[in-house]
């Protein structure tokens, strides 16, 4: 592999945890604060004052202190977290009172529903830093790139990184056939055609088919191949506040869909196989993602038509190379036993994909890792 892989932390978000603390005897401000934790999907611990027991404060992932219970909570323990939250607009003391308390955020309703829900659901979900999301896209048809998301998907599994694949091409016949799952119980994509707003992060991981040790989203057996971009937001702004990594199968052309897609990668890859008429069309290709993505990457694939190889195929398209996809033997012997892409460790297309997350890794720093990122590459 060349080049190396930069990204601010991999890190698998711990599982969720309770709702936040309400510290309020305003009936109509517990009223809307017990609506918000509703559409947040988290149930909260109510209080007058701070919790009598040992720990409930400092426990607690957020406070929620009400503009008439601030004198009551003096002298509580100092912790992140903390917001005070009122109705009046125009409350001249409602800073020093913050202050007293050792507030992060002063929040007044209804200004601050829709910035309070995002952040009692992130609290509640235990949100961390948000998954490193890779795209893989073919520079042509028949390119290799929904064989090499699965095995990076299943790599990253076996690493024991969590893990979601989404399929992002409807006619490419459903990813979840690659890894043997077509008949596994689970929803697929017709089932979020209508979704908007915010999706919790555990309620759709739970509602997903587990395949190989990782959570595969997928195209239906039906006739509906489009979801409306908003959908396509939610649902992949939910997977990656689970943390981890998510690896996204694109289709070649970008509609509005497949451009909410490409917005939330970290990282696209390009697979290009290396004969002439593959690089005209990764070349089209590329222009087309990079009017969204900024990263993009290629991943050669051989045999190379005569005086090619891998580096002339990254240049001649003017992006970085990661590496040079190999060969993986007998691969559809393979699937027809149930091994996904991927699936045996010691085979080619596994230590490629180890590769390049032990790369990801060292890069951001991961506990654990040791790799140092290859040379060769432009970085």
């Amino acid at each position: 592999m060349a080049g190396s892989l930069t990204r601010e932390g991999l890190t698998v978000a711990e599982g969720r945890r309770g709702g936040p603390l309400i510290v309020t005897e305003d009936v109509e401000l517990l009223d809307d604060l017990l609506r918000l934790c509703a559409a947040a999907g988290a149930e909260p611990e109510v209080h007058h004052g701070p919790p009598g027991r040992r720990g409930g404060w400092e426990r607690a992932p957020m406070v929620l202190v009400g503009d008439d219970a601030a004198a009551r909570c003096r002298g509580a323990a100092r912790r992140r977290g903390v917001m005070l939250v009122g109705r009046d607009q125009d409350d001249p003391d409602v800073w020093r009172r913050a202050v007293e308390i050792g507030a992060e955020y002063v929040l007044r309703l209804p200004d601050s529903e829709g910035w309070l829900v995002d952040q009692i659901a992130n609290a509640a979900e235990g949100v961390g830093r948000p998954a490193l999301t890779v795209g893989v896209i073919g520079g042509r048809g028949g390119s290799g790139a929904s064989t090499l998301a699965c095995a990076l998907a299943v790599s990253a599994a076996r690493s024991g990184r969590r893990t979601m694949l989404i399929d992002a091409d409807p006619l490419g016949g459903g990813i979840d056939v690659l890894l043997g799952g077509e008949r596994a119980e689970g929803m697929r994509w017709p089932d979020f055609a209508h979704s908007k707003g915010r999706l919790g992060g555990g309620a759709l991981e739970d509602s997903l088919p587990a395949l190989h040790g990782l959570r595969v989203l997928s195209w239906g057996r039906d006739d509906e191949v489009t979801i409306a971009p908003q959908a396509v937001r939610a649902v992949l702004a939910a997977a990656r506040r689970l943390g981890g990594v998510v690896v996204i199968d694109l289709p070649r052309r970008v509609d509005e869909g497949v451009a909410e897609a490409l917005a939330q990668l970290d990282l696209g890859l390009l697979v290009v196989p290396g004969e002439l008429r593959a690089v005209a069309a990764a070349q089209r290709v590329a222009s087309t993602v990079r009017m969204v993505l900024d990263d993009v990457r290629v991943v050669a694939r051989g045999p190379y038509a005569a005086g090619l190889d891998e580096r002339w195929v990254a240049q001649a398209i003017g992006l970085p190379l990661v590496g040079e996809l190999p060969p993986e033997p007998d691969l559809l012997a393979a699937q027809d036993a149930g091994m996904p892409p991927g699936g045996s460790a010691r085979g080619p297309l596994a230590r490629f994909c180890a590769e390049f997350w032990e790369q990801a890794a060292a890069a951001a720093g991961e506990p654990g890792s040791t790799a140092a990122p290859a040379g060769g590459g432009t970085p």
